[in-house]
C-alpha cells in the first residue's frame, strides 16, 4: 500500500431492494500505483459499474477501506467525496456528455466555474488543456461542428484541466471507430507517462489490450488481475477516402 495512489481493501457493496439483498461487490482488494493504467472488464452484472462509482467517489462502500490518495474516503459524507472528487479525479465518459450549445472551451471551463475559479484563469487553463489534446484550433466549435473523437478529445480535456492525479473512463471508445479509438487510447498512455493514472471501463478486449494491467471481475469478485506488456497505440495512416474526402 506503501506507493498505491488507489488502495481498495475488502470492498463489499449490498444494495437492498425491499426485502432483498443483492451483494454487487463480494470483498474485492486492488492497489494501483502512481501513473498506473488499468483496464476493468467483465460481464454485465459484474460488478464493474459499481466499482467505477466507488473508485470514482460517487458512491461509498457498505463495508472494507478505499483510501485514494492518501486519504481514507470510505466513510466521508457527500459534501466531503465531493471535495475529494473534484481535487483528484477527472472523468471520461462513453457518450461524451458535453453540452451541446456550448463551446469545446466553454465546456473544457465548466468543472473550474463549478469549483469557483476566477474567468480568466478559467480561460487560461482550458485553452491549454484543448492544446494539450490536439484541439487548440477548434476552442470556439460546438460539438455538433465536430467529429466523435473530436468531442472526446474535448472531454478528455474537462478531465484534465482540474490537473487530476487519476483519470477515470468508463466505455471511452464505446462510440468511437476503431481508428478513433486508437488515437484516444494513445492519448491515454501519454497521459500515463505524464504520471496521471488511468482507470477504464471496457468490454473490448482489443482496447483493453492498450492497458499495462487487466482485472477481470465476475459475480462482484476479482476473477484474475493480471499485467501485459502494453500494446503501443500507435494510430495507422488515414485511408485514401479519409485523406481526400
Amino acid at each position: 500500500m506503501a506507493d498505491s495512489l488507489l488502495h481498495l481493501e475488502n470492498i463489499e457493496k449490498v444494495f437492498r431492494m425491499g426485502d432483498v439483498e443483492v451483494r454487487a461487490l463480494r470483498g474485492v482488494s486492488i492497489d494501483v500505483e502512481t501513473g498506473g493504467f488499468v483496464a476493468i472488464m467483465g460481464p454485465s452484472g459484474s460488478g464493474k459499474s459499481t466499482l467505477m462509482n466507488i473508485i470514482g467517489c460517487l458512491d461509498r462502500p457498505t463495508a472494507g477501506r478505499y483510501v485514494l490518495a492518501g486519504t481514507e474516503v470510505s466513510h466521508l459524507g457527500r459534501a466531503e467525496l465531493a471535495e475529494v472528487r473534484n481535487r483528484t479525479l477527472g472523468f471520461v465518459f462513453q457518450n461524451f456528455n458535453l453540452l451541446s450549445r456550448t463551446s469545446a472551451v466553454e465546456n473544457v471551463e465548466l468543472p473550474l466555474l463549478y469549483a469557483g475559479v476566477k474567468s480568466a484563469e478559467r480561460r487560461r487553463r482550458a485553452t491549454a488543456a484543448l492544446e494539450k489534446v490536439g484541439l487548440g484550433s477548434r476552442m470556439d466549435h460546438h460539438p455538433n461542428q465536430l467529429s466523435g473523437g473530436q468531442q472526446q478529445r474535448v472531454a478528455i480535456a474537462r478531465a484534465l484541466v482540474g490537473n487530476p492525479k487519476v483519470i477515470l473512463a468508463d466505455e471511452p471508445t464505446g462510440n468511437l471507430d476503431s481508428r478513433t479509438s486508437i488515437e484516444v487510447m494513445a492519448m491515454f498512455q501519454e497521459l500515463r507517462t505524464q504520471g496521471i493514472t488511468v482507470v477504464l471501463v471496457t468490454h473490448e478486449p482489443d482496447i483493453a489490450a492498450f492497458a499495462e494491467r487487466v482485472i477481470i471481475l465476475r459475480d462482484g469478485r476479482i476473477e484474475t488481475d493480471r499485467r501485459q506488456t502494453m500494446r503501443p497505440a500507435v494510430v495507422p495512416p488515414p485511408s485514401a477516402e479519409e485523406a481526400h474526402p
